[in-house]
């Protein structure tokens, strides 16, 4: 018997079938759950602070100490939560876990001004079919330009990707430039990707070619994944990345055990924007 299809494509299930498939398969049709880590409850508090910096405020009023009130506050919601109690972190390390999150939004405010950014949505979800195949992403934000242009702005608390893989975390963000064109009409004049620790932006301007090219790559991704499907055939790509792998218990590649594939399910619903040009 066949997979089930995956409902959908987004850029990390897109970066994830080309680094390993077998791994692809386990998070986008087994679904089995990984464990939750320090660095990406961080990257959802510093996302969730940033994001209230736009939604809650009016320009003038988004200060860094306001940001940092808005993380104590978010910082306690987090240890009063499940993802952390379940973490295996040793005591007294919800301090250091503050201090790395206060730098990363000290390091925002060295990138820009808030106040002078005209914001038009955070956390935006936006989907759109190609044939059988459906894109769906999250912008960390949507800003206009002086002219009314759209300019996609993705937020980055890991490390900055050395030179040879620069291209590829760019290549990324063409598809939410992508998905802009196709929901909202109209292609974003810019992406940048912000990066917290250093801190370093990094901007490119999406073309008619790159959004084709994009468009092209996601097909290309998307009939890989309907053969492996059918074949279920999702072969596992030893390598570095392995370290990071939270599945390594169903990895014959790790000594695991292949997990019986889950059955399709319904999508979620998703909420789509519409812009008016100024």
């Amino acid at each position: 018997m066949a997979f089930p299809l995956p409902k959908s494509l987004t850029p990390s299930k897109v970066a994830s079938f080309k680094d390993c498939a077998l791994a692809f398969r386990f998070s986008a049709i087994d679904r089995l759950p990984e464990p939750p880590s320090p660095a990406a409850i961080k990257g959802t508090l510093v996302h969730r602070v940033l994001e209230r910096l736009f939604w809650e405020l009016d320009a003038g009023a988004r200060s860094i100490d306001v940001a940092l009130h808005f993380l104590g506050q978010e910082s306690r919601r987090v240890f009063g939560g499940e993802e952390w109690s379940g973490l295996d972190v040793e005591a007294g390390q919800e301090e250091k876990f503050v201090a790395e999150a206060d730098k990363l939004i000290r390091n925002y405010f060295k990138l820009e001004d808030p106040n002078v950014v005209n914001v038009a949505g955070t956390e935006l979800m936006l989907e759109t079919k190609a044939g059988s195949m459906t894109l769906r992403g999250i912008i960390d934000r949507l800003d206009l330009d002086d002219d009314g242009q759209l300019i996609v702005v993705d937020y980055k608390t890991g490390r900055t990707p050395g030179a040879n893989f620069e291209y590829a975390k760019l290549g990324g963000v063409q598809f939410y430039a992508y998905l802009c064109e196709q929901v909202l009409g109209r292609r974003p004049v810019a992406v940048r990707l912000l990066y917290l620790q250093e801190p370093i932006s990094i901007s490119t301007v999406p073309s008619q070619q790159s959004v084709k090219a994009l468009q092209v790559k996601t097909s290309a991704v998307w009939t890989a994944v309907e053969r492996a499907c059918d074949r279920e055939d999702f072969r596992p790509n030893p390598g570095k990345l392995c370290n990071w792998c939270s599945f390594h218990a169903y990895c014959p590649a790790q000594g695991g055990t292949l997990p019986v594939p889950a059955p399709a399910t319904e999508s979620t619903a998703v909420t789509q924007l519409a812009i008016s040009a100024n």
